[in-house]
């Protein structure tokens, strides 16, 4: 095992080396957890694949969640629903993935979660070389049909110290996640991100 520290920067160049190594469109997943800023990343590798000629779309997971109604079920603060119930998996797969690999024709951003109803965006189109980039949290070994993934590790302690208080009842998901579907062994790219300012990669 070889663990090669990294930039930010020289991150998103290596998962933009993963992207060009393979033609046509690509479906990209940025997994990790809130503290570990799979956002930030994901707005990185678009920025750069466009600057490259290349058209890249970012979608934030927190935009395809189910309604409040939904996943409030079990109450606010059920880990489990967290993890099995809040994503809509089936919106994601109908509206980004699905269409990223046959018509290019995907919808940014579906469900205000704050406003609890449904976003006014338009569908952009994808060149047949475009990349969507799905960045969230407790993404992967849900059976959505990416083409890449990067996941993002942050250990338990290190977990458990930066998230925010109002965000603590999320660790046994993050647990459970790690344990059952194994983000860390299915990942194309494995960055440890205990520091996310210090990232590296294990190959």
């Amino acid at each position: 095992m070889l663990v090669t520290p990294l930039t930010p920067d020289r991150l998103a160049v290596e998962v933009v080396g993963l992207v060009d190594a393979r033609p046509g469109r690509v479906r990209l997943a940025v997994d990790g957890p809130t503290p570990t800023h799979p956002e930030v990343l994901a707005d990185r590798v678009a920025g750069d694949l466009r600057t490259r000629g290349r058209a890249a779309a970012v979608v934030v997971a927190t935009d395809y969640l189910r309604p409040a109604s939904v996943r409030f079920e079990h109450g606010r603060e059920d880990p489990d629903e967290l993890l099995d119930g809040w994503l809509d998996d089936a919106a994601l797969r109908r509206e980004v993935l699905g269409p990223a690999a046959s018509t290019g024709r995907v919808l940014p951003r579906l469900w205000d979660a704050a406003s609890d109803r449904a976003f006014r965006d338009g569908y952009i189109q994808l060149p047949p070389d475009g990349v969507v980039i799905v960045a969230g949290a407790l993404l992967l070994g849900r059976g959505l049909p990416f083409d890449l993934a990067v996941h993002l590790r942050m250990g338990p302690g290190a977990l458990a110290r930066k998230l925010p208080e109002a965000e603590r009842w999320t660790l046994p998901a993050h647990a459970r996640y790690a344990a059952e579907r194994d983000p860390a062994g299915t990942a194309d790219l494995l960055v440890l991100a205990d520091r996310p300012d210090r990232p590296a990669v294990r190959r």
